[in-house]
């Protein structure tokens, strides 16, 4: 059974940080990353990365944001900083497999107070 599962979520003042973590089981992941819905959005990008090591990030949170990847754990970051108000939302972990399958996480709240 292939789960991703997510941590480190919360309510935290504007230009704080965060770091959530996704553990996967079950596969192996090509790509993973992190997606976000905020209220009355539709979900988006927030960053990727690969297996070697590329990434991409959504315009909004370059250089504020770091994905990361810790390949012997199966485990994907995002490493947080400057934290405004607008990048509250629910977070999801992503993950595609080496055969094209996706997976979601069942998603972590992150809250920015101004």
């Amino acid at each position: 059974q292939v789960q991703l599962v997510e941590s480190g979520g919360g309510l935290v003042q504007a230009g704080g940080s965060l770091r959530l973590s996704c553990a996967a089981s079950g596969s192996i992941f090509s790509i993973m990353g992190w997606y976000r819905q905020a209220p009355g959005k539709q979900r988006e990008l927030v960053a990727t990365g690969t297996s070697g090591r590329n990434t991409n990030y959504a315009d909004s949170v370059k250089g504020r944001f770091t994905i990361s990847r810790d390949a012997a754990k199966n485990t994907v970051y995002l490493l947080m900083n400057s934290l405004k108000p607008e990048d509250t939302a629910i977070y999801y972990c992503y993950g595609k497999t080496v055969v094209g399958r996706e997976y979601w996480g069942q998603g972590t709240q992150v809250t920015v107070s101004s």
